[in-house]
């Protein structure tokens, strides 16, 4: 789960992580009375879940109220478009409105989850304000990693040794470890995948202040966050993916023209590559998990049957705790229900294959059965292609 820029600074600075004094306007108005009471300059900045947001108009400096004014009011309901949106860009809702601040030098700090590692790796760089694939990409020598033992934990000598690494030195290496130490402990505490300041910056007064905040958080570890999860903003996220949650549905919306229902994240990560591999395109990751119900199932196919690009569906399940009669129901159930218009493909392995297949048999639907995954994913292909699925 992702939140907004100001939500991550609100909880850093629980953890003890500098940020600048600010506030979350809604309205043009609202951002005048939080400039006045901050005093001006101040910073406004557009509040989506996107990076780049500067560079498409959505982070603006106001010195007078008029400007606050004009500014917030560009930036409130404007389309921001950015190099993480898409063409679409992302609707503007809600600026943060911050005091400006006198900034002497910039950083990057970031935590992420290695997982070929299986530990939490810090990253951090001299070169704060650009982001760090860029970085990494043109200067990975720039970019200094500390590897923290989960049995140990961040140690201090680590933190130091990355304050070293950035040249925080002169009264400035205790404040560095701090911020470090602080962002290490919320990390860990709030069941974060990534945590990420850019820019950490050194002001002209020799204080560190954390001017950008970006927090993910693992979706397993919700139910122990409460107050995390009451900050999730489903303005934010593809209503449909939203609606699929609700029904214990991973899915997720891709640009092709397949729509896949599989059971297992693996499964179906290879079903789209197979897909691929057959030369077809996937409409989406949709996977029911090892134990869904034909109800279940019926609300994956209205997902998949909201894609106005859908040519086809290619229903691949493998039955192990899943039963392939159970699916065989469901599948049966949904189109007599919904109504398919596009042809429909299924291939059943496993548990209770034979009595699922008589099932799709026994429907007078119009499936096709496919005897494997690559016979399945090239009928698919045909039949998106407008040659059936022979």
């Amino acid at each position: 789960m992702n939140i907004h820029e100001y939500q991550a600074k609100a909880v850093l600075s629980r953890y003890g992580v500098a940020v600048p004094e600010g506030d979350v306007a809604d309205t043009a108005e609202q951002a005048v009375v939080i400039a006045e009471k901050l005093g001006l300059p101040v910073i406004i900045k557009a509040q989506i879940h996107a990076g780049g947001r500067g560079k498409g108009g959505g982070v603006k400096s106001a010195a007078t109220v008029s400007e606050v004014l004009e500014h917030a009011r560009s930036i409130i309901g404007m389309q921001l478009v950015t190099h993480q949106t898409g063409p679409e860009g992302k609707l503007v809702k809600h600026v943060l409105i911050e005091r400006s601040c006198r900034i002497s030098k910039e950083y990057y700090l970031g935590m992420v989850i290695d997982r070929s590692a299986s530990r939490i790796v810090i990253m951090a760089s001299t070169e704060g304000g650009v982001s760090i694939e860029t970085v990494a990409e043109h200067s990975p020598e720039l970019i200094l990693k500390e590897w923290i033992d989960p049995a140990l934990g961040l140690m201090p000598f680590q933190a130091r040794k990355i304050a070293f690494g950035l040249g925080l030195t002169n009264g400035l290496t205790d404040k560095a470890v701090k911020i470090i130490m602080d962002l290490y402990k919320a990390f860990v505490e709030t069941d974060c995948s990534l945590a990420e300041i850019n820019p950490l910056v050194l002001t002209e007064e020799r204080e560190l202040l954390a001017l950008d905040a970006k927090m993910n958080f693992d979706n397993n570890a919700l139910f122990r966050h409460k107050d995390i999860q009451a900050l999730r903003d489903l303005d934010e996220e593809d209503p449909i993916e939203t609606e699929a949650s609700r029904y214990g549905l991973s899915y997720i919306r891709l640009d092709g023209n397949i729509g896949c229902l599989v059971n297992g994240a693996g499964l179906a990560m290879t079903t789209m590559d197979m897909i691929k591999l057959c030369g077809g395109n996937p409409a989406n990751f949709l996977d029911v998990g090892g134990n869904a119900s034909a109800e279940q199932v019926t609300h994956a196919f209205r997902l998949i049957l909201s894609d106005p690009n859908l040519k086809a569906i290619f229903v691949n399940i493998f039955g192990g705790i899943m039963k392939c009669d159970v699916i065989a129901e469901g599948v049966v159930s949904a189109a007599k229900t919904i109504g398919l218009s596009v042809p429909l493909i299924v291939r059943l392995e496993g548990t209770n294959r034979e009595k699922g297949k008589e099932i799709l048999a026994a429907s007078g639907l119009n499936i096709t059965s496919a005897v494997d995954l690559e016979d399945g994913a090239r009928k698919a292909v045909v039949a998106a292609t407008g040659g059936g699925a022979s």
